[in-house]
């Protein structure tokens, strides 16, 4: 029975949503992320990545950072640059991209619904990236990135949905990336929408994991702080946006391998003859279909189809990622923990088969593959079963924008900021 509840946004100006808005803080890297502030000082990086206000050499996991980044915050709701909502609601929050629309109900998740799996996983996380994402949450006391949730279609939220978007938005803009963004204010049927949540049976992470993980640990921290506390303040839920799963796609999420390991090109192709199906490509193409790898190896583009007897009707041994990984990487190229090997990288397959020509082209014994998406089923079945996904399984797109939507910890801080 998960609790989602609507809560005060702070969010931007309608004037300066657009130049507000900013991919997740993760996306970039540190020199990344300097030059887009720089190109646009609106831009919520300057607070989620707020190093980027400081010399190169700055380390950016000291407490000044943290503290420009609250500042700044501060003094962006001093100048107007952000309004508060006075009452709490719930949002919309439409994606446009490629000629598809995923449509969010945006809210705040109950932290006790993590910890009791009422809200389900399908990715493990790291405690040391972790830790900034809660020293940014603690020191701003605010949550300024949405987690990236779904569930399973239910008809009266998507006619709730549907008929609040036939009002005018509240922001309205296309990005430079070709996405374009949507917002809507819901006050109406705000009780309805609790309710219609607290019937539906769990709720999934998409994408966000180590948000959510970060989130969870602020609020338990509080709730340390605080031994006092209710259940009720708003340091027990995080911000949220709940997408539908019928409406989201998979990208795929790729891989190039350096070094053969010691073998020669004829032993790994003899051995991954074992196990797939090889036909020679005369024009590289992605895969097809579930089972299916298309692999680059020395200059050369092969479909490889996976052999009946490589599926057990296990919802994680049976995934294209986990197949690759069980009878490719690990036994033929040494690769036993692809979370930190680093002879691996993973390649988003918004990048497109030539980033993967292009890095696997840069040595002499470097191969490509790449994967089939993962599926929104598959996805469901792996966090239903209780069970993780290999890492680097699932992509998604488009990319849910920070600083559209802010949740602020306390009513205190609410009235003070």
């Amino acid at each position: 029975m998960p609790t989602i509840r609507p809560f005060r946004s702070v969010r931007p100006a309608e004037d300066k949503a657009s130049s507000i808005a900013a991919l997740p803080y993760d996306v970039y890297n540190r020199a990344e992320a300097k030059q887009e502030v720089l190109r646009n000082p609106l831009s919520f990086l300057k607070i989620d990545r707020a190093e980027t206000q400081f010399p190169d050499d700055t380390d950016m996991y000291s407490q000044q950072v943290y503290d420009r980044a609250r500042d700044t915050l501060c003094a962006m709701i001093s100048d107007g640059s952000f309004i508060k909502d006075p009452e709490p609601c719930y949002y919309l929050y439409a994606l446009t991209f490629a000629g598809r629309t995923q449509t969010g109900i945006v809210g705040c998740a109950s932290i006790d619904d993590y910890l009791s799996g009422t809200i389900r996983r399908h990715e493990d996380t790291k405690e040391e990236k972790e830790l900034d994402r809660i020293r940014h949450v603690d020191t701003l006391s605010a949550q300024t990135g949405p987690i990236f949730l779904t569930y399973r279609p239910r008809p009266e939220l998507k006619q709730i949905t549907e008929n609040a978007k036939r009002a005018a938005p509240l922001y309205d803009f296309t990005a430079e990336d070709g996405v374009r963004h949507q917002v809507w204010k819901l006050e109406q049927k705000t009780e309805k929408i609790t309710e219609l949540f607290a019937d539906i049976g769990h709720i999934y992470i998409a994408d966000g994991h180590h948000r959510a993980a970060s989130a969870v640990k602020a609020g338990l921290k509080r709730r340390h702080a605080y031994p006092e506390y209710t259940g009720d303040e708003e340091f027990n839920y995080f911000l949220s946006v709940l997408f539908p799963s019928d409406e989201l796609k998979i990208y795929d999420y790729n891989r190039v391998v350096t070094g053969w390991n010691g073998h020669t090109s004829e032993e790994l192709l003899s051995a991954v003859r074992e196990h797939f199906d090889i036909r020679e490509m005369p024009q590289p193409r992605h895969p097809q279909h579930k089972g299916e790898i298309a692999m680059y190896f020395c200059g050369t583009w092969y479909a490889l189809t996976a052999r009946p007897d490589l599926y057990t009707q296990d919802p994680v041994n049976d995934l294209d990622v986990s197949i690759l990984q069980n009878v490719v990487l690990a036994p033929l190229f040494g690769i036993q923990d692809p979370r930190t090997d680093p002879r691996i990288r993973f390649v988003g397959g918004i990048r497109g088969l030539e980033e993967l020509v292009r890095l696997a082209d840069e040595g002499d014994e470097n191969v490509a593959f790449a994967m089939y998406p993962t599926s929104m089923d598959e996805l469901l079945s792996v966090a239903d079963s209780g069970r993780l996904m290999p890492p680097k399984s699932t992509w998604f797109e488009p990319k849910l924008r920070s600083g559209l939507f802010i949740h602020l910890l306390s009513e205190e801080e609410k009235e003070n900021q």
